[in-house]
């Protein structure tokens, strides 16, 4: 039985079918208010706020789409259902373009009735909760965003360990946002007002790695022109983050292990070791234990660093944050790029949450960065994703054809169609497969004809 607590607004110039409607809604337990015209709908979802609206397409006046595009224009997250005669198929096909979520025949089937409203109340209420939750977001201050369990664990964690002055180990996939935590793990601790410093382990050589680390002497080497005193002491009173621990050669890590255990470093050329005072945060995407077990990390190393681990799990293990993280990249990107986006239609997010995101966060901040910088209209759409978040198609007209040659549209037909092959011809069963309802399938397929 739907929520008796859902308002609907139904919309018709024809009084019997007006109240039929009515009666029906109501015998499902929705609140039901009515409108004769479009114009009395516009002033009627100006008044009050509505979880649907079903609207007759034809009206004297103010026609449903011009009605819909009005009430949409100040309220986006109000779904509209269209209802429409046969022979304005084509016309109900422009709704949708225009932000219809769905539309639905006269004389209406009351099943495909009942299942449209179900769906489109369903992505009425993600999207509130989405809404919600960013407010409530706004207002954190943890660059770490998401509402999953896992995500709810982790920032739990970092609230204990932070305050402490233990090393830590961050382990986890490439993109979880490793650094992220480390800066967290600092904001939140009684070094807070010193110094975060970065290293990435990987991408220095070990004579220079030792000299970014440790600092050179005057002399010390070819081209060492005067004194550096090197990212220890820059973090001094502070934290330090090493990135990319496990790639660190084991020579250096033998130089490491003495700064962690004594507290002080000595320069490259220097003959006097200099004390810091220094929280150490490491991280690395390596399996560490395994790389002790081949030799190629230093035993005593990886239990200096291991006083507390932090594993970060990959985005397909928090799949619930999706949505918070695709909607904060948006808001940044949309700003960035001096447009103007209101969100994403519910196929985008769709292909959002089915991607197993192997980049993790950072692949979904490329992939929002790239949909706004490709986007024309209001809402991120399927056609503004990268081919990767697209379902296949195998359809021999389009085999040969790259993903990114192809239009939306093009996509479209070939998912149809190769839904239509799985399912023997099964109209019906392709429909729920694809998500939307059997007269809009066929309506799909007659526009191939």
């Amino acid at each position: 039985m739907p929520n008796k607590n859902l308002t609907l607004l139904v919309v018709d110039d024809d009084d019997g079918h007006r109240n039929t409607l009515r009666t029906l809604l109501g015998s499902w337990g929705y609140t039901i208010l009515v409108a004769a015209d479009g114009r009395s709908a516009v002033e009627a979802a100006r008044a009050q706020p509505f979880d649907l609206i079903l609207m007759d397409l034809r009206m004297p006046d103010l026609n449903g789409i011009e009605a819909m595009q009005d009430i949409l224009s100040y309220n986006p997250s109000i779904p509209v259902v269209i209802m429409t005669a046969y022979s304005d198929v084509e016309t109900a096909v422009a709704a949708l373009k225009a932000g219809a979520y769905d539309y639905l025949t006269k004389p209406l089937d009351f099943d495909e009735l009942k299942l449209t409203l179900d769906r489109a109340l369903d992505h009425a209420t993600l999207r509130q909760e989405n809404t919600s939750l960013k407010k409530t977001l706004a207002g954190q201050d943890s660059p770490i965003l998401g509402k999953s369990e896992v995500t709810r664990r982790l920032l739990e964690m970092v609230d204990t360990i932070a305050p402490s002055e233990a090393t830590v180990l961050i382990t986890g996939d490439s993109g979880t946002g490793k650094e992220l935590v480390a800066r967290l793990l600092h904001q939140k601790s009684g070094r807070a007002a010193g110094p975060f410093v970065t290293v990435n382990c990987a991408a220095l050589s070990e004579t220079l790695l030792e000299s970014e680390l440790f600092g050179h002497e005057k002399g010390a080497f070819t081209g060492a022109d005067k004194v550096r005193e090197g990212r220890f002491r820059a973090a001094d009173g502070g934290s330090i983050f090493l990135d990319e621990i496990g790639e660190m050669p084991l020579p250096m890590q033998a130089k490491l292990l003495r700064a962690i255990q004594e507290r002080e470093i000595q320069r490259v050329g220097g003959d006097r070791p200099i004390k810091v005072d220094v929280r150490i945060i490491a991280a690395t995407n390596r399996d560490l234990q395994a790389e002790v077990e081949e030799g190629r990390f230093r035993q005593d190393l990886f239990y200096r660093l291991n006083v507390v681990s932090l594993h970060l799990p990959s985005l397909r293990e928090r799949s619930g944050d999706v949505p918070v993280l695709a909607d904060h990249f948006l808001r940044l990107f949309a700003e960035k790029n001096g447009k103007r986006v209101k969100g994403f239609t519910p196929g985008a997010m769709d292909r959002l949450l089915k991607h197993t995101w192997p980049g993790n966060v950072r692949e979904l901040e490329n992939t929002v960065e790239r949909a706004v910088v490709l986007l024309v209209g209001d809402y991120v759409s399927e056609r503004e994703l990268p081919p990767a978040l697209l379902p296949p198609v195998t359809n021999d007209s389009h085999s040969s054809r790259d993903w990114g040659e192809m239009t939306l549209d093009e996509i479209e037909r070939a998912a149809v169609r190769e839904v239509l092959q799985t399912t023997g011809g099964n109209k019906s069963e392709a429909a729920r497969r694809l998500g939307i309802t059997r007269k809009t399938l066929l309506s799909k397929l007659r526009q191939e004809e």
